[in-house]
């Protein structure tokens, strides 16, 4: 094993040393300030062999896509209060999706999409005017030394 290390250490003196010769590596454009450095070994991995790609089927393909979705959450034991609704007909996407800040306010985003105006959204927050509960502390247990 001692042997290994000291015959790469021995090609790594001798490839530092500019004993043996190192092929030249350029990575595009030349850098505007020059840098000296001692030459560089290159290893050059196997070419990988290229897979064919699995693509979806013409017939899989729909030109007018429609979906509508929705999700409320009401947690009275956490406070968490969020929903989200949208739809989508064709290329044009419209949905709202409100929730509970972390400073008590109700963020509403209102938002479309389509190609002609590209991704549009109103935001607004207004003040919750019930104080959230959070969950009560569970009461501390003694603890006795001996």
């Amino acid at each position: 094993m001692a042997f290994k290390y000291f015959a790469v250490l021995a090609l790594v003196a001798a490839v530092s040393a500019g004993v043996l010769p190192v092929q030249q590596v350029y990575h595009g454009a030349a850098p505007a300030v020059a840098y000296a450095h001692a030459p560089v070994a290159v290893a050059h991995a196997p070419v990988a062999v290229a897979h064919p790609v699995l693509a979806k089927h013409d017939d899989e393909y729909d030109p007018h896509p429609q979906y509508k979705f929705g999700y409320d959450v009401q947690d009275a034991l956490s406070g968490d209060s969020k929903s989200q609704v949208e739809e989508r007909d064709g290329d044009v996407v419209r949905g709202e999706y409100s929730l509970i800040d972390a400073d008590g306010f109700k963020r509403t985003v209102q938002y479309t999409s389509d190609p002609e105006n590209g991704f549009n959204a109103v935001v607004n927050r207004v003040p919750v005017d019930h104080v959230i509960k959070t969950v009560a502390p569970v009461a501390a247990v003694p603890v006795y030394h001996h």
